[in-house]
Formats: C-alpha cells, structure tokens, sequence
C-alpha cells in the first residue's frame, strides 16, 4: 500500500513538474509575442492579421498565385518605406526600397539567414548559402579563392562544348513552329554544371527525362509550400499530416546523386593527383579545389562540408541561370530591335567566325552583358531573400525588435521608377555606364549585395553570355507569348508557369 502511494506521488510529481514547465515556456512565449506585436504595430502592413495564425489564411495556395499576390502587397504599399506580413507566429518585414535594403544589407550586424530557410537545410545543410555566423565567414574565406577569375576562365570549354550540343538539338527546331525552349536550356546548364562543379559528364541534353532535374523542381515545390504554412513547421506535424515522406524520398534522390559523384572524385584525385593524364591537361573542377581546400588552420573539409557545398553549387547554379538564360530569350525574342544590335555586336566580335568563344570576347559583349542585365532587373531569378533582425534596430524611422525577418523582393525593387523609368519597358540602355551613374548602389541586387553577395555571380555572367551569344550567333528567335501571359512562379526560383515558348530561324549572315 505505502509503495503504491509512494509511486502514485512519485506519479503526480511528475505530471506537476511537466504542466509547471508547459506553462513557463507557453507564458515565455506567448509574451515574447505579444511584446513583438505591439512593438511592430507601427510599422504599416496588412490588415486582418489574426493572433498566432497572422495573414496565412490569406496566402494564395498556388505558387504563381501567391507571388502576383505578394507583388500586388508591394504595389499597395509602394509609398510605404517598408511594410509587415504575418505569417503564423513569425513577423517578416518586406522591403523592397534602395533606401531600407541599404540598411539591412550593408551592416555585418544582421547577416544571419531568416528562419524560412531551416527549410533548406536537409537539402543544402549549411553550406555558403544556408549557414551564418562564424561557419559562413570561415566556409566564404575558404571558397572566395575557387571562384578566381582565372579558375573561372578554365571553364570556358566546357560552357562551349555544351552550348554547343545545344545548338544542335535547337536546329531541329527550325521551320517546327512555336515550342518550349526552357527544358533545352535547362538541361544545357545542367550538364555545364555537374561537369564544372563536379567534373561528370552526365550527358542531361541527351537524356531528357532527367530524374535530378524532376527532383530538383518538385523539391523546390515541396519547400515552398512548407514556408508559406506555418502550420507545418513543425516536423512532427509535417511528417504526419504534411508531404514529409515524399520530401524524404526527394532528398534521397538528391543526395544519392552527388553523393555517388563526391565518391567517384576522390577516388580519382586519389589515384591521380597530377595536372597531366598522357600528355593532356586534365579539367578542374569545383569539387576538386573542394576536396583539396584547406583552412587557415591547415583543416580539410569533411565529408559533410563537402556535400553541402556540391548541393548548393548543383542546385544555385543550374537552375538559377538556366531561368535567367529563359526569361532573356523571351524578351530578346520579343524586341525585334535589341535582338538586331545583339547580333551586330556579335558579328563585329566573331564576324563569318563560328570559333568558340574566349575570354577576350567575353569582354567585348558589353550590349549583351546590358541585355543580361536588364532581363535580371525585369526577371531577378531569385524571388526574394531574407534575413533575420540580430539586434534592435531602426529602418527608416520604424522600430525592429530583435528576431523578427526581413524579406527582400528584387521584383519590386528593380520596379522602383525613381530609379528606372517605365519600369515594365525592356531598356538595356538602362545599363550602359553612362545612364547608370548616380542610380542607388542597392537598387539593383539580382545577386544580393553587401558581405553576403552571391559568390558565383561571374560565373553567372560568363555562362549566360556563352550560351546566349552561341544561340544568337546561329538563329533569330521569336517570342510567341505576350510577357503579361508568362505568370512568373515565385518559389525558391522565378521560373515562368508554362515555360518559354519561340520560334527559330536560321540565321544567315
């Protein structure tokens, strides 16, 4: 009888412990939310807010849905120096001004990524684009160096190569009618990618049902509509209720590929660690200056570190600029007249030449670097990018309290008419140097800006100039949608919602 009390008691301590801590860490939270509401009850933002589910009820479900309707927030509030979301719990300020995006971007103080992006990390872990703190100033130290300008010019082969093959899959289209450029151009930078991040030819033009490329958009999917749900932030929910289990066997696809990849490298650089193989000069690659990296203590990466970094380089820099590649095609196919001063450009570099192209002709493509850039202000590849508030801070005039996030709309910034006249007009002129003095140094930021700008920009450039310059070196192209028809799917990437549809003619000179 005394054990069975003792036990009960023992029983009923417990459950008291238990309620008596629920209740701390409810109470704690729940002030520390309340005290985050009136705090930023100043700053302007959306009305019909409710307590802990904020304006999520209000998302659009549909991707291209929510990202015009995002875009109609920013058009409301354009006077507005800055304006506030509330999804679930969690405040998020939306910035899209030179002025308070300078604010943000140009301190070391609020470098951290934004919670959003815990989302990413079974993906990408925490490699340069995920991490923050002490991991992403030691991770971006290590890797600056591989992306040297004379690294990158190593890799003009292969972007040429690839171009290419493009080129001839892209003949068959000519006299064909209208078709779907975006899957070609896709599977072009796929294949520039895998071979200069990685060093494997996986010959994805030649494959087109791509399993990794599949994969890719459906777990950009996946991520996306987890973001927008703070109902399934948690992970127990989530892999109850949610699409937990189709998220896992997409990673497990994923992760396989450059897993097998990271293995049969090592190998490689292990049998043979020399810069010749019977007289050839053997290509670098990414994942070779990876395994060979060392920090200033003298440590290699791990293993892990290893695959973060081929994940984030797989994944930022395919899809990102095989989209940029597509929405510049469909606005050079939409102006006859851009496409006309291109292509005098290009005959004045390479005149009745069909050699590849070198890096001193890179330099010359000054109009096409001006047509890249402008598509890149219409259609900023990466929708939004976000950041959490570190420190108590003021942004123009309002009050931030530590811990809330700050999304930065490029599409809205770059529509800025302070800065860009007519913004909807396609005006590569925009870029020249002379109509781009005085323009704010944060009004245009398709590669972010401050510490945190994309390392791989150049190689951005390089690529789309390669493999723009081969396409309008061979063809003239015409656009067959209206740009108001394309609908732009903000999700990790902008992509178009039913691709980009042309037509091809073969250009004589």
């Amino acid at each position: 009888m005394a054990i069975a009390f003792g036990v009960y008691t023992l029983g009923s301590i417990t459950v008291a412990v238990f309620l008596s801590l629920l209740t701390y860490f409810t109470y704690q939270l729940l002030s520390r939310y309340v005290h985050t509401w009136n705090e930023m009850k100043a700053i302007p933002g959306l009305e019909g807010a409710y307590p802990i589910l904020g304006n999520a009820l209000q998302f659009k479900a549909n991707a291209g849905d929510f990202f015009c309707q995002v875009i109609e927030y920013t058009n409301q509030f354009r006077n507005e120096p800055l304006m506030k979301i509330w999804v679930g719990p969690v405040p998020f300020l939306i910035l899209f001004h030179a002025e308070t995006i300078e604010t943000l971007l140009n301190t070391p103080k609020h470098m951290d990524k934004a919670y959003v992006y815990e989302f990413l990390h079974p993906w990408l872990g925490t490699g340069l684009l995920t991490s923050t703190g002490d991991k992403w100033r030691r991770r971006r130290k290590m890797l600056t160096p591989t992306f040297h300008f004379s690294i990158l010019t190593g890799f003009l082969e292969v972007m040429n190569e690839q171009a290419k093959v493009l080129i001839e899959k892209l003949e068959k289209q000519v006299g064909k009618g209208a078709f779907n450029c975006f899957r070609h151009i896709t599977l072009c930078a796929l294949d520039i990618i895998c071979e200069t991040a990685m060093g494997k030819k996986i010959y994805a033009q030649s494959n087109h049902d791509s399993e990794y490329v599949r994969t890719v958009y459906k777990m950009s999917d996946i991520i996306t509509r987890r973001q927008r749900m703070p109902w399934y932030w948690s992970d127990f929910i989530y892999y109850f209720l949610g699409e937990g289990r189709e998220h896992n066997r997409s990673l497990k696809v994923l992760h396989s590929f450059t897993e097998s990849v990271i293995h049969e490298r090592a190998e490689y650089i292990t049998e043979s660690d020399s810069e010749s193989d019977q007289g050839m000069k053997k290509r670098r690659a990414f994942l070779d200056m990876l395994l060979k990296t060392t920090d200033e203590d003298g440590n290699k990466l791990t293993h892990k570190d290893i695959q973060e970094e081929v994940d984030t380089f797989m994944f930022r820099g395919h899809d990102t600029t095989a989209a940029s590649m597509n929405w510049a095609i469909h606005l050079i196919g939409s102006h006859p007249e851009v496409q006309r001063k291109v292509q005098q450009e290009l005959q004045e570099v390479f005149g009745q030449s069909d050699r590849p192209i070198n890096t001193e002709d890179l330099k010359k493509l000054r109009y096409l670097e001006c047509v890249i850039k402008e598509s890149l202000r219409l259609f900023p590849v990466v929708p939004f990018f976000a950041r959490t508030i570190c420190e108590d801070c003021n942004i123009n005039g309002f009050k931030v309290p530590k811990g809330a996030n700050a999304i930065i709309i490029p599409y809205a910034l770059h529509r800025d008419p302070r800065y860009f006249p007519n913004p909807e007009e396609f005006r590569p002129e925009r870029f020249l140097p002379e109509n781009s003095e005085g323009r704010h140094p944060y009004a245009y930021v398709p590669f972010s800006a401050g510490l945190r700008n994309c390392i791989g920009q150049r190689f951005a450039v390089m690529e789309e100039k390669v493999v723009l310059a081969s396409i309008l070196r061979n063809f003239n192209i015409e656009a067959t949608q209206k740009q108001e028809d394309l609908r732009p799917m903000g999700e990790l990437i902008l992509r178009p919602e039913k691709g980009i549809w042309i037509k091809l003619e073969k250009r004589v000179c």
